[in-house]
């Protein structure tokens, strides 16, 4: 039987977005033998319960909102865009069960802030202009490199398919992890020293974070591929382990 992945709907108003981003993000877990599974942002907790009860694996994909910095104990600055409550509150339920059952988590730009701050991490509200453009958008294919440890899970992954002084990337972000929350740790940066990429530190729990859209290269990159594969092939060989104490 092929894994159930849940994906929460990116973003609780803007169809638009959800229309052109998530066919991507359904079309790589389809692509490495898995079963996509929406959650409405509009279920109640015990039907998103009933869903990751029914799922193998957890995908956070992107959005174009921002985490409310009320999260991580600071004011909203101007830049920061509006939170979206819904998607927050899919989010720490998805991510409650997986914790709580040690089920894979691949979490995605947006995704990866959602996941850190849920770790009680924060993030830099606003990447000041540079040498690097981290808001290139969709339109461009490489915005920039990142560097990835090769001692980490992600290094594993795309030191197979890349090198890893020099892994393109794509960008559409304006935020990025800044303290790295519990159980997590930093292993990809750009060169203007941005955090691209967290990982769990827990062996026997696969949690996988990028800021870039591995799912807009699925196709193209062979580093984009080997990470959905990686991820699809952790929930197929899931087996539900017994509660740890955080």
């Amino acid at each position: 039987m092929n894994p159930r992945i849940a994906i929460p709907i990116p973003h609780s108003q803007k169809d638009q977005y959800n229309r052109h981003t998530l066919p991507l993000y359904k079309l790589a877990i389809e692509r490495c033998g898995a079963e996509p599974v929406e959650v409405p942002l509009t279920a109640t907790p015990e039907e998103v319960a009933k869903i990751a009860t029914s799922c193998q694996g957890v995908l956070l994909p992107g959005s174009p909102a921002d985490v409310d910095p009320q999260k991580f104990g600071e004011l909203r600055k101007t830049e920061t865009n509006d939170a979206d409550p819904a998607r927050d509150n899919a989010d720490e339920l998805l991510l409650q069960d997986a914790y709580n059952m040690r089920k894979p988590v691949f979490g995605i730009c947006y995704g990866l802030q959602s996941l850190n701050v849920w770790r009680t991490g924060t993030l830099l509200q606003h990447i000041a202009s540079g040498a690097v453009d981290h808001e290139a958008g969709a339109k461009v294919p490489v915005a920039h490199t990142v560097t990835v440890k090769p001692d980490s899970k992600l290094g594993k992954i795309v030191g197979k398919a890349d090198d890893l002084n020099f892994l393109p990337v794509n960008s559409s972000h304006h935020q990025s992890a800044s303290t790295v929350g519990d159980g997590l740790q930093a292993v990809a940066e750009s060169e203007d020293h941005i955090i691209e990429a967290i990982e769990g530190t827990d062996p026997e729990h696969w949690v996988m974070a990028v800021q870039w859209h591995p799912e807009r290269t699925f196709e193209s990159e062979p580093a984009s591929k080997a990470l959905f594969e990686t991820f699809v092939e952790e929930a197929r060989n899931y087996k539900p382990k017994p509660l740890k104490s955080e």
